[in-house]
């Protein structure tokens, strides 16, 4: 499958340290929660997978911030991630997070496939 763009949600959707916007993609052939979020203005994706260890990050349903809106937080853990690249800023880190591609035009914010990124097969059918 090449790559292309899938519609994520409306640009008003993504709140400046606000709520993110979940989705599902087959990361590695496994299916896979991952999230939205605006840091700074623009969009930004990743796997919803600390990388300490491999669980969701999110404290209560799609948040990700912590209180001051500068830092995406691994509630089990306590590592501490930077909302534009996805770098370790603190705490138990093995490396960053999985940045998933996002553009926005148009009002529309869209990820971006990869060789090991695609939609879930269900997500196709519909």
């Amino acid at each position: 499958m090449s790559d292309s763009r899938i519609p994520l949600c409306n640009a008003s959707d993504l709140v400046e340290g606000g709520n993110a916007v979940p989705f599902d993609v087959v990361h590695g052939g496994e299916t896979c929660r991952a999230f939205a979020v605006r840091f700074e203005g623009l969009p930004h994706a990743y796997l919803n997978r600390c990388s300490h260890v491999a669980m969701e990050m999110d404290f209560q349903p799609d948040r990700f911030f912590d209180d001051s809106g500068q830092w995406l937080l691994c509630a089990t853990h306590g590592a501490v991630y930077k909302p534009d690249t996805g770098e370790c800023a603190g705490g138990p880190c093995r490396g960053g997070l999985v940045k998933i591609a996002l553009s926005e035009e148009d009002g529309v914010v869209h990820w971006h496939t990869d060789w090991n990124l695609q939609p879930p097969t269900s997500f196709l059918l519909t």
